[in-house]
């Protein structure tokens, strides 16, 4: 069975589908069967993938009941398949309001095809809203990217209660995959310093490696690229190998 990975943070501009995009993708080319679910309705991930206009989206899965196996697209990664987003997708927390059990549609979608991969990850919009909810729900574990900015701890701690509240009412076996430091400038002492905070805190939890401010990480997406196609030796590129090695040997950690 897949191991599903929620990418999370209530905060936008983080790097959720940087992350999500790029680890998918080094665990790929490290020879394991990735799934990404793009559950944002920007459908960065899909675009970053160079997905344009699919045929069917993960709204139709959710809410037109689509088998989940007709929405499915391989990449141009060797190993990583997406399930594509859209712009329907917006609408989709107001039509699953009235839905019974709305908070179990996206695990019972993943149930299709859950056992086809070994890992599937969830890259998420930045809100706690309904398809958040539903990601978490889903998971056996989150992963966080968190900027090394102001009020980074201060955004952190309120996710993780929120998580912990899912977790409590929805999904008893969620657990923290890991909290991934992003945007990091060894130039600037506030990265340091944010840098030294979160682990001081959250100690194991966080990564060992940080992904750093870098063009070609930028630059990719415009490309329809992961950043390990775009450029493998960038220093973003090398920093998503190096936590993809973390996930690989590391595993879940305790929320708390």
């Amino acid at each position: 069975m897949g191991k599903v990975i929620a990418v999370a943070n209530q905060k936008g501009g983080v790097g959720k589908t940087t992350t999500s995009v790029n680890v998918a993708a080094a665990l790929a080319i490290s020879h394991k069967s990735v799934l990404l679910i793009d559950l944002d309705p920007q459908a960065n991930a899909t675009s970053g993938l160079g997905i344009d206009d699919p045929r069917i989206v993960i709204y139709d899965c959710l809410i037109k009941k689509t088998p989940t196996k007709e929405a499915i697209v391989e990449t141009q990664v060797s190993g990583l398949d997406l399930l594509p987003s859209g712009s329907d997708l917006a609408g989709a927390e107001v039509e699953l309001a009235d839905v019974q059990d709305r908070e179990y549609v996206l695990r019972k979608v993943l149930d299709e095809i859950k056992d086809q991969y070994d890992f599937i990850f969830l890259d998420c919009p930045p809100a706690l809203g309904l398809l958040t909810v539903n990601a978490l729900t889903a998971a056996q574990s989150v992963l966080i990217p968190v900027q090394c900015e102001y009020y980074a701890m201060e955004g952190l701690g309120r996710l993780i209660t929120n998580i912990d509240r899912v977790r409590d009412s929805f999904n008893p076996q969620l657990e923290l995959e890991g909290i991934l430091l992003t945007m990091w400038d060894a130039r600037l002492s506030l990265s340091k310093q944010v840098s030294e905070e979160v682990r001081k805190f959250f100690g194991q939890r966080v990564y060992q490696a940080m992904i750093p401010r870098n063009v070609s990480l930028a630059e990719a997406p415009s490309y329809g690229r992961p950043g390990l196609l775009y450029n493998a030796v960038s220093s973003g590129s090398k920093a998503y190998i190096e936590v993809s090695k973390e996930l690989l040997v590391n595993g879940k950690k305790s929320l708390r």
